[in-house]
């Protein structure tokens, strides 16, 4: 967000919240700096201290803010609850600061100003810094920074790893315009490509960077599955609607995360109809009818249990589509045969059922995600 309000980060310090922690923190901030924020130790509890340790820095002292108790007061009878003395000390606010409401909390933000420098503290609770860095801090840099036009257009991959992507690129990459820069983003299962380019005149960057994404995307079309604020799920979702086409999961390893995933767009009840997390075998077979003598041969973790599974539940709930995942995600539970992050996933269509291993890390939180992203993927390439 700051950076596509032109901010550029200079860096980011964990403090330690003691009053000595966030005083050296501050010391170090370089005359140049134009915008500091901060984030946490605005609550009610004796252990928040930053509020009095900013107000003790800047000078001043804490003042009653009757706007920030009326906003208290607002939030505690949606709770139907009463407002006590340790809550009404949150409408006390440094003199030296400006009061900045915080509508999804009680703890309001704080804006002080010295030498050019614009000091902002915000609640820890991350959907109230979220609603003060939108309400207040952007409209501020709008204002009051000089940041230009920054433009943006970002490449969503998958498929192919980092270094991999740079290699098929670089001779692309060594003849970009001096003023665009590139930055690789890798998460599990995919790498974000980001082009940035900053001036003044928006009409001719637009033409600079347009001109440099018309040129890359030849150059690894395969990979690319989204762009700019497109995410797997939304892409998926698009598909699946235009198809008037339903979607189930059968998950095993991923613990109903793809489900979870799919049904955090809006509207998805459209198209999703319902998900089996099938940990235990004996769900693999009552539920999703996988045959016990293959569990016996073949184990949980192989290509006609997942296959099964998929069909299984595309036919128990109904639907047009089916993605089923089975794998060891650990730390433990590998054998030398099935290593932990063997993976396999399956999709299955009115056209037939697709299988596929993957032998991902031994990172459990990754191979979830990475089993996740790989599974959507997938289907979206079997709906193309």
């Amino acid at each position: 967000t700051l950076n596509d309000a032109g901010v550029d980060i200079d860096r980011v310090l964990s403090v330690r919240d003691t009053k000595s922690g966030i005083i050296e923190a501050l010391d170090l901030i370089k005359p140049t700096t134009k915008l500091v924020l901060i984030t946490g130790g605005l609550g009610p509890t004796r252990d928040d201290i930053t509020k009095h340790t900013l107000n003790e820095y800047f000078g001043g002292e804490l003042v009653f803010n009757q706007e920030a108790y009326d906003n208290v007061e607002r939030i505690f009878k949606m709770f139907n609850r009463e407002v006590i003395e340790v809550n009404r000390q949150q409408a006390f606010v440094p003199s030296a600061s400006k009061m900045l409401l915080n509508e999804m909390g009680t703890a309001p933000g704080m804006l002080f100003e010295r030498h050019g420098t614009y000091y902002i503290s915000m609640p820890g609770v991350p959907y109230e810094m979220k609603h003060i860095v939108n309400t207040h801090i952007l409209p501020l840099i709008k204002e009051k920074l000089n940041t230009g036009v920054v433009l943006h257009h970002t490449l969503l991959t998958q498929g192919v790893g980092e270094s991999f992507l740079a290699e098929m690129i670089k001779d692309w990459e060594n003849e970009l315009h001096s003023e665009l820069s590139l930055a690789y983003l890798p998460s599990p299962g995919m790498v974000k490509l980001r082009l940035t380019i900053k001036g003044e005149n928006e009409e001719r960057l637009q033409s600079i960077l347009s001109e440099a994404v018309s040129k890359v995307k030849p150059l690894i079309e395969k990979h690319i599955y989204g762009e700019e604020g497109d995410t797997l799920e939304i892409i998926l979702g698009k598909l699946l609607k235009d198809r008037k086409a339903t979607l189930a999961t059968a998950e095993s390893c991923t613990g109903g995360n793809i489900a979870r995933m799919i049904t955090s767009v809006a509207g998805s009840s459209a198209y999703f109809n319902g998900s089996v997390v099938a940990y235990a075998n004996e769900v693999k077979q009552n539920i999703l009818g996988v045959k016990e003598s293959d569990l016996i041969e073949y184990g949980a973790v192989s290509e006609p249990v997942v296959r099964q599974m998929a069909e299984g539940v595309k036919n128990a709930i109904g639907t047009h589509y089916a993605i089923a995942t089975s794998g060891i995600a650990g730390p433990d539970g590998g054998t030398e045969e099935k290593p932990v992050g063997t993976i396999w996933i399956a999709v299955s269509g009115p056209k037939g059922t697709k299988a596929q291993k993957f032998s991902f890390g031994n990172n459990r939180i990754r191979n979830i995600k990475k089993t996740t992203f790989m599974g959507m993927n997938m289907l979206r390439e079997l709906l193309l």
